[in-house]
């Protein structure tokens, strides 16, 4: 686990430091190499939630975006908020999870957060998505937008068609007409994602690195394959669990609609049907196999070199 501590028991202070700098630095190169990866199969999940009636399929999409927009400003239109996104959630996630790990600790009576089993980190990843929910919400709007801009163009007046809008510039326009409050447009479809999302994914991977740990063999011992099957694992429970969520929340983001989670939701099933709330599932399930292989590859390989660097320095 990204956040596991020593199983010798507490690290005296100066290694908890070292552990918090190395988890951050290697899990933020994580979530940037995550993106980048999986950023062309994102863009069709988006356009597919926000716009089921542009495209008769993922591979539709795909190919369509690829010929009006081209791969940087259509496959990876929003890369760069993504990677901001992705590197301010990991953060306030590293950070909250050690406090949410002591806080379950203490509520079932565990002196050490080592003794913690699955479900008992799983609920401390649902506390620690609270807190990194505030952090992702701004940046994947942003996100958010300049992935279907096109789209939104078409379908949505009053909304500019510039191919050439750059986050910083589409981020001066929302604050220009919204201010702060516009950035936390669909901060509750967010929250109803993250929180859940981060239980099931925590909760599965951890489980399913217990069964692939062979008798005897620590779960920390299952080799880096087994770990990225264990991750991918976790990925697919997470966005089959909270998929709807993230389809209102794409809605509300994209369309600037102004109006509650369940009324969204609602209106989605009158008119649409329930599996209009899993429009974008496809590519979200093929994203996560690859995204989050290589979030744990460069996540592991990263803390390994960076311990090695600490310890010829002696810090």
């Amino acid at each position: 686990m990204f956040w596991e501590n020593n199983e010798s028991g507490p690290p005296t202070p100066p290694s908890v430091v070292r552990s918090r700098i190395v988890e951050f630095v290697a899990g933020s190169l994580g979530g940037a190499a995550q993106v980048y990866v999986s950023q062309p199969l994102d863009t069709v999940k988006v356009k597919q939630q926000t716009f089921p009636f542009l495209y008769k399929n993922m591979f539709d999409c795909f190919v369509n975006t690829y010929k009006k927009d081209g791969i940087v400003h259509g496959l990876y239109a929003g890369s760069v908020p993504a990677v901001v996104a992705n590197v301010a959630e990991n953060s306030v996630l590293f950070a909250a999870y050690g406090g949410c790990q002591s806080f379950v600790a203490c509520l079932v009576g565990k002196q050490h957060t080592n003794q913690l089993n699955t479900t008992e980190n799983a609920f401390a990843g649902f506390f620690a998505a609270f807190f990194s929910t505030f952090a992702l919400c701004p940046t994947e709007l942003v996100k958010c937008k300049l992935q279907a801009l096109r789209e939104s163009a078409e379908c949505c007046p009053g909304v500019p068609a510039n191919e050439h809008m750059t986050p910083w510039k589409l981020t001066r326009m929302i604050y220009k007409a919204e201010g702060i409050p516009g950035f936390f447009r669909g901060l509750t479809p967010t929250f109803m994602r993250e929180m859940p999302g981060y239980f099931f994914f925590f909760g599965s991977y951890e489980a399913t690195r217990e069964l692939l740990a062979k008798p005897g063999q620590s779960k920390d011992d299952i080799g880096p394959l087994n770990t990225m099957i264990a991750g991918a694992v976790g990925g697919v429970m997470l966005w089959t669990m909270i998929f709807p969520a993230d389809v209102i929340k794409s809605r509300i983001q994209v369309r600037n609609l102004n109006r509650g989670m369940m009324s969204v939701g609602l209106d989605i099933l009158r008119k649409e049907g329930i599996m209009a709330l899993y429009n974008g599932l496809l590519p979200s399930v093929l994203r996560t196999i690859p995204a989050t292989a290589t979030l744990f590859v460069v996540y592991e390989y990263t803390k390994k070199m960076l311990h090695k660097k600490f310890d010829a320095l002696n810090v």
